[in-house]
C-alpha cells in the first residue's frame, strides 16, 4: 500500500467498493461492455487523488452531447478501456492508479457481476440497485444475485491488518451493507483486531432509511452481517452534535421526505457500542445548491484519532501476548 504522513505517522488507506451500481453510466457500460460498474471506483479514485489537477478534473469530466458518448464520464471510459486490456476490473484500477495517482488502494468488493436485491417493508420485492434506490417504501432486508460471490484476496488481508475499518457515511442499504453481504467479508471483519466504526449519516434518504433512527441504522448493518457472521462488526458509532439549522434548506429536504437523522445515543449505547459525539457539519450555501454534507476535515480527524486508538490497542495486545 502506498503511504502518506499526517502529522508524524505513516496512514495506509484502503477503499474496499460496492460494484451493484447498474444507472447512469456506469449501469450502460455495464451492459454495453460485460463490465463491473466504474463509477464508484473513479470517484473514490478522484477522492484519493494525491492533487488536484487536471487529470482528476478530466477523469470527472462528463460529456454532455454527442452520439454515445453524451453522460458518460472519461473516468469511466478509461477504467472500462483498461478492463479489456488488462484482463479484469481489479487490475485496470490499479493501473490507472499510474495514471491518477492515489494516496492508497483501492479494491472492488467482488470481481463477480452482482445485481442488488431488496424486499421492502410492504413485501414486495425490488431488484436492481437503481430502482431500489427510488423505491419510497422502506426497506426492509437486501441481498445479492448470486449470493455466494467471493471477495478479492488483496481486499481479506486489508481488512486483516488494518488498525481503523470505516463504515459509512453513505447510503445505507445500496452502498454500506451491500459490502457486507459478500461471503468472507463480514467474518474478516469480526476476526479482524481493528478498530470497527460505523458514521451515521446526517440526513435520511427517501425510502432507503426513511424515519429510521441512528440506532435502526446500526441494527440493519448488524442484522445483515449476521447472516455470515455472529460475532460483532463494530465498536464504535460516530454521530454528528452540530444542530442542522436553517429552515429553508431543510424544507427543501423535507420535500423529499429527507430529514435530520435522530441520533438515539442512549440506544446505541445500549448496544454495546461507543459513541463519539463531535460537529461533523458543513451546509454549503445557494452557490453551492444548499446542501447538508460532513465537512471531511472534522471527519478525517475523527477517523485519524480513531486509527491511532486502534494502532495503540494492537500494539497492547501483542506485548500482552
Amino acid at each position: 500500500m502506498k503511504r502518506y504522513i499526517k502529522a508524524g505517522c505513516a496512514i495506509e488507506l484502503t477503499a474496499i467498493v460496492t460494484v451493484t451500481d447498474d444507472g447512469g453510466s456506469s449501469g450502460r457500460l455495464r451492459r454495453d461492455f460485460d463490465v463491473l460498474p466504474p463509477g464508484d471506483v473513479r470517484n473514490c479514485m478522484v477522492a484519493l487523488a494525491r492533487d488536484e489537477t487536471l487529470m482528476t478534473s478530466l477523469f470527472q469530466y462528463r460529456f454532455a452531447s454527442g452520439r454515445g458518448l453524451k453522460g458518460h464520464s472519461f473516468g469511466n471510459l478509461f477504467l472500462t478501456a483498461l478492463t479489456h486490456l488488462t484482463g479484469d476490473f481489479a487490475s485496470a484500477i490499479q493501473a490507472s492508479a499510474q495514471v491518477l495517482p492515489v494516496l492508497g488502494q483501492i479494491y472492488p468488493a467482488t470481481s463477480s457481476d452482482v445485481i442488488l436485491r431488496a424486499t421492502l417493508a410492504n413485501g414486495r420485492k425490488v431488484e436492481g440497485e437503481t430502482k431500489i434506490s427510488r423505491s419510497r417504501v422502506r426497506i426492509d432486508t437486501i441481498s445479492l444475485k448470486p449470493a455466494n460471490v467471493k471477495p478479492l484476496p488483496a481486499a481479506l488481508k486489508a481488512i486483516a491488518e488494518a488498525d481503523l475499518i470505516t463504515m459509512g457515511p453513505g447510503s445505507l442499504f445500496t452502498s454500506v451493507i451491500p459490502n457486507l453481504l459478500v461471503e468472507g467479508i463480514p467474518e474478516a471483519i469480526a476476526a479482524s483486531p481493528a478498530m470497527k466504526a460505523y458514521f451515521v449519516n446526517l440526513m435520511s434518504q427517501p425510502g432507503e432509511t426513511t424515519d429510521l433512527k441512528a440506532s435502526e441504522h446500526v441494527a440493519a448493518i448488524l442484522r445483515h452481517s449476521q447472516r455470515r457472521t455472529k460475532r460483532p462488526i463494530l465498536d464504535v458509532c460516530v454521530v454528528n452534535s452540530a444542530p442542522i439549522r436553517g429552515r429553508a434548506l431543510l424544507s427543501k429536504y423535507q420535500e423529499q421526505t429527507a430529514t435530520p437523522v435522530e441520533n438515539d445515543i442512549e440506544n446505541l449505547s445500549a448496544m454495546g457500542l461507543t459513541v463519539i459525539s463531535a460537529d461533523l457539519l458543513r451546509m454549503s450555501g445557494k452557490q453551492m445548491g444548499g446542501k447538508i454534507r460532513h465537512d471531511v476535515g472534522a471527519i478525517g480527524a475523527v477517523a485519524f484519532e480513531l486509527a491511532q486508538r486502534g494502532r495503540r490497542l494492537q500494539s497492547r495486545l501483542k506485548k500482552a501476548n
